[in-house]
């Protein structure tokens, strides 16, 4: 009896021993694991910081380089006299665009006429020299806001803004819908370009 009591015993204790083992290497594996998770706790948080301070050097570094010194506005396809546009491009070259629209609010208003070159009708009440394209200021004048906008988008002073570059050219010409052949609509393209003033470049 008392062998068999030794022999339950020492089998008692070899699992008492293996469960201790387990529990003990369980603990190790659950100790390993919130290791692990902690380091990729830190490593993902040290990869945020260090995908924002990338982000703030790219912003820098943004704002460190000079943006254009010029600001761009189209019109294409207008329906305006190309005539009429290369008349006011020479008007308003070199003023600010702000002067431009005040002075093309004149002439919509048949204050202010505009010279013009060529050959042109002389016509009661009106200038010999001079004329007065409506609907070409009209358009002109919602480019000319256009281009102040983008300058501002492009952190351009607009105090100092002044028409480096006013064209106008030709668009293609569609024949109207009438029996009189020969007959075509007016189409022009527009082209301003504002810069800043500077000593270097100044108005002309």
């Amino acid at each position: 009896m008392t062998e068999e009591k030794t022999k339950e015993e020492t089998k008692k204790e070899k699992q008492e021993e293996k469960q201790t083992k387990q529990e003990a290497n369980s603990k190790q594996e659950q100790e390993a694991k919130s290791q692990d998770k902690a380091e990729t706790k830190t490593d993902k948080t040290t990869q945020e910081t260090e995908k924002e301070k990338e982000k703030q050097t790219k912003k820098e570094q943004k704002q460190k380089q000079k943006k254009r010194d010029y600001a761009i506005a189209k019109g294409i396809d207008l329906p305006i006299s190309t005539k009429h546009s290369i008349a006011i491009c020479r008007f308003i070259k070199g003023k600010h665009p702000a002067e431009a629209i005040e002075m093309l609010e004149k002439v919509r208003k048949l204050k202010l006429a505009v010279p013009m070159q060529g050959e042109i009708p002389h016509r009661k009440g009106r200038i010999m020299s001079g004329r007065y394209p409506v609907k070409a200021a009209e358009y002109f004048i919602k480019v000319l806001k256009t281009v102040i906008a983008n300058a501002v988008q492009l952190g351009l002073d607009e105090s100092k803004l002044y028409i480096s570059i006013a064209k106008a050219d030709k668009a293609s010409r569609p024949y109207r819908p009438s029996r009189h052949l020969g007959r075509r609509f007016k189409r022009t393209h527009l082209l301003i370009e504002v810069r800043e003033l500077n000593k270097q470049n100044p108005t002309k």
